[in-house]
């Protein structure tokens, strides 16, 4: 019924602990691992967990991670799991509920718990000054999320494949996730946020450990870029992106945002593979990027 896949990159310490705490609520479901740190084999220490550990050749990143494990997958329901992530009971089962109910089911987010105790997990994203943005939804109602985070949600696999899973431009991380459920619901599908469902998520535990943040801030600027390159369709906002570039840029120069600048030129260097996911993509479309937005207001 549901496959877990949980990327894991480098930090073996904290897998190992949240295995140890979350496999209690696994019983009968496919576990798959992937070890995106080939310098260091998890073999030994995961010989105990009845799980499936695939150990990449090469860093991946958290998108081509997920896709090689939900590739491996047997069950049509993908729980997709961060390293980071405390699973504290298997409320998460009663998801599948909505996809037997819904044909468009794409999604279902889980509200996280951070460190402050504070949830998320509930999202919006919008169109500003030429850029589309993304922000957290104080409303935690059940309800529609413009995305479900990479990190603690359920996923149709089925779907997910059908879509092409994570895009390898965003690799190594930040934006793939916003990205494939934008595709996701530009192709008719839907993403909903169920409140009932809560996990405890140190976010962004892993990144900030092992990046710098001149190098995190590039990729988010560069993925946005890409983001908007790749999937916005509409003339109007294409236009209006292009044109506010300039005081846009100014901005940031102001503000001594150089990673702005970075992120942009990292951006135009992929500007035909950008384009050429933007052609292949396209042909799932059935609303228009207006309609998708209106949804998140």
């Amino acid at each position: 019924m549901i496959s877990v896949i949980i990327p894991s990159y480098r930090n073996k310490k904290m897998l190992i602990k949240n295995l140890n705490n979350n496999m209690q609520f696994f019983k009968n479901l496919e576990v798959i691992v992937i070890n995106d740190y080939p310098e260091e084999s998890l073999k030994k220490e995961l010989k105990k967990f009845k799980i499936i550990l695939i150990e990449n050749d090469r860093n991946l990143g958290f998108g081509q991670s997920v896709n090689k494990g939900v590739i491996k997958a047997t069950n049509n329901l993908i729980l997709i799991l961060n390293s980071d992530v405390v699973i504290n009971n298997n409320n998460f089962i009663s998801s599948t509920e909505y996809f037997k109910e819904h044909k468009k089911a794409f999604a279902v987010a889980f509200a996280q718990k951070g460190n402050n105790n504070s949830l998320v997990g509930k999202n919006k994203i919008y169109w500003k000054y030429g850029f589309i943005r993304h922000k957290s939804n104080k409303d935690l109602t059940y309800g529609v999320s413009s995305w479900a985070e990479g990190g603690a949600s359920m996923l149709d696999r089925d779907k997910f494949i059908k879509l092409g899973g994570f895009d390898e431009l965003f690799t190594p991380f930040y934006w793939e996730d916003i990205d494939l459920s934008y595709r996701a619901w530009k192709s008719g599908y839907e993403i909903i946020f169920d409140p009932k469902i809560i996990v405890n998520h140190n976010h962004e535990s892993t990144i900030s450990n092992y990046f710098n943040n001149e190098y995190i801030k590039t990729i988010s600027y560069r993925n946005q870029f890409i983001f908007i390159w790749k999937n916005i369709l509409n003339i109007r906002l294409l236009f209006e992106h292009i044109i506010l570039l300039i005081p846009n840029s100014f901005y940031f120069f102001i503000k001594g945002e150089f990673s702005f600048f970075k992120g942009f030129f990292n951006a135009v260097y992929k500007l035909f593979e950008i384009l050429n996911h933007r052609k292949k993509q396209k042909t799932f479309y059935i609303l228009k990027d207006i309609e998708v937005l209106k949804k998140f207001k």
